[in-house]
């Protein structure tokens, strides 16, 4: 790993160092990227259309995304939503008939925590939103993944909280367990990187490789903040204003070490870049990578960084995999 890559690291300075170094990663690359009309998607989005990347936005709120996305080159809008599965079917279908090949699919859609409400097919909205509509799309994109003729990579974003605890096999969608929206949270979180691990084993003989991203703690995105003022949200997107929070979180002892510290979105999407574009990781895939490097699988929750074991089990993910199946 080049150690110049870190914590700090940009989505942008990740485009730069890739357009000087490797640029036939970027040069007529076609990318989809979820949830790239906000937080650290839309940081994706920008980085990638700057680098001369064609990048297809997915949106359940087309007027928005038009909005956010004004003006990025070579940006294309197409309407997805990931809880329903006819929608995001219709996306696959668009694509397959327009594009040949795909070189990157990044997941960076999701929702976080909100109360117990379920998609048509009656799967809960998290599980439904973060896993099994990720799940869906990557697989619909399969075909056009293999047909690239350069680096393809599926990049999901994962989260810390998969330490809080790893997917309910029995009861996934809280039929029958009582409902506690961040443990469904983390359930879907941990689904994404257990999605990473059986892709990368069953496509990487095609040449299409695939990784779980932690982006850090990031609290200025919608995701995090969604009820929070516009002005607040627009402050903890600096290096300012966050550094401004980490000490006031200092002060009252909620960071213990770097992975405590906050990132702003632009950083966040510095590792989910990586994990999309670095030479690094040639060769390898099925990892959960977090502040540009993979990180270590560790056994206690409280760990300033790492990836919990079933997040990362290969019979777990083969579970999870037929699961999904049946479920979409």
């Amino acid at each position: 790993m080049d150690k110049q890559w870190g914590r700090t690291t940009t989505a942008s300075q990740i485009a730069q160092w890739v357009a000087k170094n490797a640029p036939d990663r970027l040069t007529g690359r076609t990318a989809v990227v979820t949830g790239g009309y906000s937080g650290i998607g839309l940081r994706c989005v920008r980085a990638l259309a700057e680098a001369g990347v064609s990048v297809i936005a997915p949106a359940r709120d087309v007027a928005r995304a038009t909005s956010a996305l004004a003006g990025m080159p070579g940006v294309v809008i197409r309407p997805m939503d990931l809880m329903d599965a006819a929608s995001v079917g219709d996306f696959v279908e668009w694509f397959t008939s327009t594009h040949d090949r795909l070189d990157y699919l990044i997941g960076s859609a999701g929702i976080m925590a909100p109360p117990l409400r379920r998609d048509s097919r009656g799967h809960e909205s998290q599980w439904s939103t973060n896993h099994l509509g990720h799940f869906q799309l990557a697989c619909g994109l399969v075909g056009p993944l293999t047909a690239s003729d350069g680096h393809p990579r599926l990049v999901l974003v994962s989260s810390r909280a998969q330490r809080l605890g790893g997917v309910h096999f029995d009861d996934p969608d809280w039929l029958t367990t009582p409902y506690v929206p961040m443990l469904a949270y983390a359930q879907s979180k941990t689904a994404n990187a257990l999605t990473a691990v059986e892709f990368d084993r069953r496509h990487q003989g095609d040449g299409v490789r695939a990784f779980a991203v932690h982006p850090g703690l990031i609290p200025g995105t919608n995701l995090g903040l969604s009820k929070a003022p516009v002005l607040a949200r627009r402050v903890l997107s600096t290096v300012g204003g966050i550094g401004v929070a980490d000490l006031a979180r200092r002060a009252v002892r909620q960071v213990h070490g770097p992975g405590d510290l906050l990132k702003t979105p632009a950083q966040g999407a510095g590792s989910v870049l990586w994990a999309a574009l670095m030479p690094d990781l040639d060769g390898q895939g099925g990892a959960y990578c977090e502040d540009c490097h993979v990180a270590p699988v560790i056994d206690d929750p409280a760990s300033g960084s790492g990836v919990m074991p079933w997040a990362v089990d290969p019979d777990k993910a083969g579970r999870l995999w037929a699961l999904s199946e049946k479920a979409v």
